[in-house]
């Protein structure tokens, strides 16, 4: 454990969110997510499991370390909801708190249909899943700059 820290950070995601360049996207998924496959056409290969805990948490312990980038307007992405895509489930909403806590200046968070949700999943840095069964409870995070 380190001082500081979260504890639900784990050494491999502490590597993966470290790792990150500038502009990578981090995948944040569901427990029903199809995250193995998913992470294995990522840039690392590289799947952390955090089971039994719950978007929120999880988002909000990844954004206490990682800098999201707000040089563009879709920094934070969400799955959209298959024949709804402007729909706001309670995920989407919890999330979107912990965002605006932890990077106010980014922009709501848009939504991308399922498919091009995996598509974009698949060309991202590395993937966590959480244990939360919500559906659409899928998210990508792009990593910004530290700014002195």
């Amino acid at each position: 454990m380190l001082k500081g820290i979260d504890p639900l950070l784990t050494p491999d995601l502490l590597w993966i969110l470290a790792a990150m360049g500038h502009g990578d996207e981090l995948a944040v998924v569901d427990a029903l997510h199809p995250a193995e496959t998913i992470a294995r056409a990522t840039s690392t290969g590289r799947l952390v499991r955090l089971p039994g805990v719950g978007m929120g948490r999880a988002v909000e312990a990844i954004l206490s370390v990682l800098p999201i980038d707000t040089a563009l307007p879709d920094a934070i992405r969400r799955m959209g909801v298959v024949g709804d895509p402007g729909a706001w489930l309670d995920v989407h909403l919890e999330v979107q708190g912990v965002v605006d806590r932890h990077a106010p200046q980014a922009r709501a968070m848009p939504g991308l249909e399922r498919f091009a949700f995996y598509a974009a999943a698949r060309a991202a840095f590395a993937v966590v899943q959480v244990g939360d069964t919500r559906p659409y409870g899928n998210f990508l995070l792009r990593k910004g700059v530290v700014t002195p």
